[in-house]
């Protein structure tokens, strides 16, 4: 069961995403918060698996929320709703540590499988808006500490990394290596476990922060 909590100012608008979280049998909804520092507080006490977190809330935002979460440890996966495609609140809630985003007139369906892929440790970005995004990483570069995370991966596991950064999901990964998806899935779970991050939004950042890759026309530019 994948437990979810509901982080909106508007009561309308969690209750819709309640109906809608609700009539799924791997679903459940476990709290709602109608601001930040509720979202803070019962994302610690429930432990959610995702939280749906609503940028512009009143008092402490969903990206200071999102921040503070990520620092106190715990698993729960943010998914940052907003209101604009290419929103600037986005690109601040990722480098916070959000798994993605979605649009708040999302569809039912796709809400659903949304909440399904982020619990699964997936992220959640369009190629659209992933581009653009990395492209604002890329122009605030800290090299550092982010090379010297990447310098500790094997040779197949920054190959991998490259991947991860152009887009490509576990099954293309493993079809582009012939290797088996399993083992991809051993790759990736190493990559974020070396790099000290929490989903594969974040291991590319830390890719484009190093240098491995960088953006183009919508393909990964690899180093030698």
């Amino acid at each position: 069961m994948i437990r979810v909590l509901i982080a909106d100012d508007q009561a309308l608008v969690r209750s819709g995403f309640r109906l809608v979280v609700e009539t799924r049998p791997d679903l459940e909804v476990v709290g709602e918060a109608e601001d930040g520092e509720q979202a803070v507080r019962l994302t610690l006490e429930l432990e959610p698996d995702v939280v749906l977190m609503d940028v512009r809330m009143p008092g402490l935002d969903g990206i200071e929320a999102t921040r503070r979460i990520v620092a106190a440890g715990a698993a729960a996966r943010i998914l940052v709703l907003t209101t604009f495609d290419l929103d600037e609140y986005v690109y601040a809630a990722v480098r916070a540590g959000a798994s993605g985003f979605l649009l708040k007139d999302v569809r039912p369906g796709d809400l659903v499988d949304a909440i399904r892929l982020v619990a699964g440790g997936n992220a959640l970005l369009g190629p659209t808006v992933t581009r653009r995004l990395l492209e604002r990483f890329a122009d605030e570069r800290e090299s550092g500490s982010a090379a010297e995370a990447v310098a500790g991966l094997t040779v197949r596991e920054r190959e991998i990394l490259r991947l991860l950064a152009s887009g490509l999901s576990n099954a293309e990964i493993a079809e582009r290596l012939v290797v088996g998806e399993t083992t991809v899935k051993t790759h990736v779970s190493s990559i974020l476990r070396k790099l000290g991050v929490r989903d594969r939004v974040q291991a590319v950042i830390v890719a484009y922060d190093a240098g491995v890759v960088r953006p183009g026309d919508g393909r990964v530019t690899t180093s030698r």
